[in-house]
């Protein structure tokens, strides 16, 4: 089971926000290429980055910090945020990104997502973000009328190898990951589960690791301390 470090790119740093809110937000770093140099060199095996401004702002997009972090480091990298076009798609991959995260057009273009599996294969991610059992999205910002499950079958009926499950409710509080959701999706589709939101201790993986899941991401909890660095390089 791979462990990612999370990069959450605002303003061209290196933040977290608390439940997916804009206007909650911590700044950790100034140099977010220096941070995953950093992760690399302390034992990261894959990095997780959100491209926050391109999520809220699709203006606003920070490809020459990403494409200078793929060029410094020889850890694979999956990148998200605001991520709802082909055209977007073809940038990440073009400037070296191992594996895109689409969120709100899986909800609202899910043909995209079967043309573009066609097209890259497991290079493509879902995340499936919610409130309960509500899919969210536009940053969080909407609730959408799927469900979780039958959601996922869908995506999954079209190819789809990875799926990221967020719970926004717990994103940034270190609540820890939801249990019950993650082993019924393992349980129901197997392949690449990857948990994200909540998750506070290097012993909430090993329970991840226990119902089978492919990967976990850390955020909030890395950068305070809570799960380190070596503790994740010594994950197996």
């Amino acid at each position: 089971m791979l462990i990612l470090p999370a990069i959450d790119l605002k303003d061209r740093k290196c933040v977290r926000l608390h439940k997916g809110r804009e206007d909650e937000v911590t700044y950790y770093f100034d140099n977010p290429i220096n941070v995953a140099i950093d992760l690399e060199k302390k034992g990261a095996k894959y990095l997780h980055l959100i491209d926050l401004d391109g999520a809220f702002s699709n203006e606003k997009r920070n490809y020459d910090i990403i494409e200078e972090i793929v060029k410094s480091i020889n850890v694979p990298i999956q990148v998200g945020g605001g991520v709802r076009t082909e055209e977007i798609v073809d940038k990440l991959i073009s400037i070296g990104v191992s594996r895109v995260i689409l969120g709100t057009v899986a909800v609202e273009n899910p043909i995209l997502i079967k043309k573009l599996v066609e097209k890259y294969g497991d290079k493509i991610a879902v995340s499936v973000d919610c409130y309960g059992d509500e899919v969210a999205i536009k940053g969080w910002i909407e609730k959408s009328d799927r469900q979780i499950f039958d959601f996922c079958k869908e995506l999954k009926s079209y190819g789809l190898k990875t799926i990221i499950y967020t719970d926004i409710e717990r994103d940034g509080t270190l609540e820890g990951p939801n249990i019950e959701v993650l082993s019924k999706l393992q349980e129901m589709f197997g392949d690449n589960i990857i948990a994200a939101g909540g998750l506070s201790s290097i012993d909430e993986f090993y329970k991840l690791k226990d119902i089978g899941l492919y990967g976990g991401v850390t955020g909030k909890a890395l950068y305070e301390g809570k799960i380190t660095m070596d503790e994740i390089s010594k994950f197996s």
